[in-house]
This record gives structure tokens, sequence and C-alpha cells, in this order.
């Protein structure tokens, strides 16, 4: 089932999860371990993050130094298979423009499309420290909206070169907001026009980055209905564990947490758990009372937090 279909047809918010894959090397039973926590709270999809291929430099018995590439994270199209087809739990899979090129962007949802899986999450990526280069004879993606209108011309038949006896390929795309603006757009209008380029570009619905202020996302969303964009957007939240994500989240996700919420965790270091808990639980409860379609979580695989809240908002 589609993305968007369970969002207009549900007679009750819906709740998803984002999970990453296992680091390379680790077993997909990280992943199956992580999913069959999650189960029991009954997500309507769950999305799998993807990741480019990094460089290291690794040095040598001799002395001497190399540059080797690796995936940190590999394994996005089989870890949906896994999930969807054992767990019978609606996958999305995240598919970005850096590091790959359009061929092996078509290469990929059409076994996607093989696998039964009819959802993804079109984004530009983070910018990795080795930049692949894309050999003469192909092309890429430079921007979400260009991945939005590459798997929108994939749903009327549109390959990038003739494939005799193809059926289109009907995805779901959802695509990234940024409540808090993404850190390279110049302001919050131009963000909110880059915004609408992908959703006319096709996009299905809208998920959030992290927030923790719920009146930032009110504002994000009346700005988006003033902009013309009707899309469902859903919010993205994210339960606070560990006393320095006070810290590492800004830096990495370039959002602000509310003082009150940084008060009481630095006062009472020792119940950041409980403290993050509860916070996320209130969140969730006020933006469900207004009207949010439902709420995306960030679990980066740490289940127990978010089976908790689910339980509790379901009563």
């Amino acid at each position: 089932m589609k993305v968007i279909e369970h969002l207009l047809t549900a007679k009750e918010p819906t709740f998803s999860c984002e999970i990453v894959p296992p680091a390379r090397g680790r077993s997909a039973q990280d992943i199956i371990n992580t999913v069959e926590a999650l189960a029991p709270a009954n997500p309507r999809w769950i999305d799998v993050t993807s990741h480019s291929s990094m460089a290291y430099y690794h040095e040598k018995n001799d002395g001497s130094v190399e540059r080797r590439i690796f995936k940190k994270r590999p394994g996005t199209l089989g870890i949906c298979g896994i999930i969807q087809n054992r767990f019978k739990i609606d996958t999305v899979a995240h598919i970005l423009c850096k590091g790959y090129s359009k061929e092996e962007t078509e290469d990929a949802l059409i076994e996607l499309h093989y696998l039964g899986i009819h959802n993804i999450l079109a984004l530009r990526g983070d910018g990795p420290n080795y930049n692949k280069e894309i050999s003469k004879n192909r092309s890429a993606n430079q921007f979400a909206a260009d991945l939005v209108k590459q798997a929108a011309d994939l749903k009327q038949g549109i390959f990038m070169e003739e494939i005799s006896d193809s059926n289109p390929l009907d995805f779901c795309v959802g695509v990234a907001g940024y409540p808090e603006k993404h850190f390279e757009a110049a302001n919050m209008k131009m963000d909110l026009q880059f915004l609408k380029q992908k959703v006319d570009a096709g996009a299905d619905y809208v998920v959030t980055q992290m927030f923790f202020d719920n009146e930032k996302y009110f504002s994000f969303v009346k700005s988006c209905r003033d902009a013309g964009i009707t899309v469902p957007i859903v919010p993205g939240l994210k339960v606070i564990k560990t006393h320095n994500q006070i810290t590492t989240l800004p830096k990495t996700f370039h959002m602000d947490f509310p003082d009150a919420l940084v008060d009481e965790i630095i006062e009472n270091p020792s119940h950041t758990e409980e403290i993050g808990a509860r916070w996320a639980l209130k969140q969730s409860e006020g933006l469900l009372n207004a009207g949010a379609p439902g709420l995306h979580f960030y679990v980066m695989n740490d289940a127990h937090q978010i089976v908790n809240i689910f339980k509790s908002l379901r009563g």
C-alpha cells in the first residue's frame, strides 16, 4: 500500500518510523531485531535510509597511504525487501541524487518495483567527502526535484532508454521539508520555493526534518499552504535519549532545541531518557490534537521508547 493511501484513507492518525541500515560488516539480523521490536506498535510504514559512498585513508604495512572508497551502510534495497515481505509492513526506500547516476537510480527503482515496494523518499543527499565521478555517457539528478521528475516519468512508462514490453513503475514519492529552513537556503521563502518545485514535479507528501517546538511545525504548514503546497505534511520527531544529543543533533541536523527542554536536561542529566520520552509524548499529543495527519519517528534503531509512546497515544 502506498504512503499517500495510508494518509488519505486512515481513520486515525498514522504512526511511522525511520531506521538506518546496519554498519558495513554487520548482519541484517540487527535490522530484523529492530523491526520485531517495532512491529507491536503497528507502524503503517517504515523508512529505510540510504547512504552515499565515502572516502577514507588507509595506512599500509609498508607505511604508504592509500585512499579507499566504501559505503558505510549498504543494503537499503535488500532491507526494504526483508521488511515488506517478511513483516508485511510497507517500506519507503530513501533514494539519493548525490553519488548516483540517473541510470543507477532507474535500475534501483526497477528492482524496488520488482520486490513489490512502491514508496520512495526522494532526497538530494548530504554532501559526501567523496564525489563519485559520473561517466560522460551518463547523467545525474542534481536536485531532489529532478529525482521526483524521474520517478514521475517512470510512472508514465518513460525510461532512460526504450525497454521492450516494459510496464510503468507507479511509485508514491515523498520529499523532505524543513520547519526551521534547510541550512543551505538563503531564507525560508526560498526554501519553500524549492519544496514547491518538488511537489509540482510529482511529490505526493512531505515528511519534515525533526523539530522539538510544535509551533515551528504549525508555522511551517501554514507557510506551505500559503505557498500553494497542498499535499499532506507529516511531522518528523526524535526522542532524546542521551545528554550529548542536545549538542550533536543541532550540529548534524541544523535545528534548535527549546530553552525549556535544554534547561531540564542540563539540570537533570541522569534523567535525560525520561525527560526526552516525556517531551516527545507531549509533542505528539499536541500535534495530533491540532490535526497533524500522523507522526513519523526517527528511531535510529532504538525501538523501545517509540513503542511506549505509541502505546500511550493509543490509550
